[in-house]
């Protein structure tokens, strides 16, 4: 499983490749500040998955998990942000992210249960 960690705080994206690290069957391929970045690296590395912050400077999480998702064969989206899940931004949930990770729960069992959910 390739990765792609996009926070525009860099120590959330060394917290996440920690995870990744622990994490079997996934791997971090590439890491980005923005949502601009984000499309770049995606298109460049071909990740299977995408850890998307929400609220980033630029182009945000929603609108780039939107353009993302709507790439055909283009990566699975997971946001990871510290919003509450009931205090999300009305526009997250139809951006096309299949799951929603609180970042304090961020954990190498829950990547695996929820890659499982969307690989089914």
């Amino acid at each position: 499983m390739r990765v792609l960690v996009v926070d525009d705080q860099r120590p959330f994206r060394v917290a996440a490749s920690a995870v990744l690290r622990r994490t079997p069957g996934f791997q971090l391929v590439g890491e980005a500040a923005s949502g601009e970045e984000a499309l770049l690296q995606s298109a460049e590395l071909a990740p299977d998955l995408v850890l998307m912050d929400i609220t980033m400077p630029g182009m945000g999480g929603v609108e780039a998990a939107r353009a993302l998702s709507a790439t055909p064969g283009g990566p699975v989206v997971f946001f990871c942000s510290t919003y509450a899940a009931s205090d999300l931004p009305p526009a997250a949930a139809d951006a096309g992210a299949s799951a929603y990770i609180n970042k304090s729960e961020l954990a190498a069992d829950l990547l695996t249960r929820l890659w499982a959910d969307v690989d089914g």
